[in-house]
């Protein structure tokens, strides 16, 4: 079992999208609370990281949010979290969130989740990210990506190896359940980082 005290959790800030993401948001947020494993997100005070915050706090859990200053003159943060961090840029956000957290868990988003999520799959392919990384595939959602990855392997862009980095998670509570199963990545994966 992994020692997971902080986990960064990437996902939507939209407001329009299904129910059904709503509820799964919410109760891995209640999960994670109500184990006391602080969330680690990026400060909005809407879509699926309000949820997410929200559900953790009321679990009795704490929300560490990383935002850029430009959001926060904007009033995009989240005002009832844990605590707030302000950074500069979007690179430093990113690069806080992913220093802060114990593992990582995606939920489904646009192009800012995707890229978060694709950037970090990035960094552990290259020894600089070694925790767990899940991938909470509510509704299928993610699963053109999935199939992108596979195509990846089967035209020789990725290494076979190289979709250990990641699992899938078809529930809030399988989620849970592999960042502490999950064994921490060899950062010796730099040998066949290359392709």
């Amino acid at each position: 079992m992994n020692a997971i005290h902080k986990v960064c959790v990437y996902c939507a800030s939209s407001t329009q999208i299904a129910p059904l993401y709503f509820e799964t948001a919410s109760r891995l947020g209640r999960l994670l609370g109500e184990r006391k494993i602080r969330v680690i997100n990026g400060a909005g005070n809407i879509g699926l990281m309000k949820a997410v915050s929200d559900a953790a706090l009321e679990a009795g859990g704490t929300v560490t949010g990383v935002i850029p200053r430009f959001m926060v003159e904007q009033g995009w943060q989240h005002t009832g979290l844990t605590e707030l961090i302000q950074v500069e840029t979007m690179h430093e956000r990113k690069e806080t969130m992913a220093h802060l957290s114990d593992a990582v868990i995606a939920l489904p988003g646009g192009c800012g989740t995707l890229e978060e999520l694709l950037e970090i799959i990035t960094w552990k392919q290259l020894g600089l990210y070694t925790h767990p990384i899940v991938i909470l595939n509510t509704g299928g959602y993610f699963d053109p990506l999935l199939a992108m990855f596979s195509q990846a392997v089967e035209e020789h862009f990725m290494r076979p190896q190289h979709t250990r980095m990641w699992s899938v998670a078809q529930s809030a509570e399988e989620a849970i359940d592999l960042i502490h199963s999950l064994p921490e990545w060899d950062r010796g994966v730099r040998r066949w980082a290359a392709i």
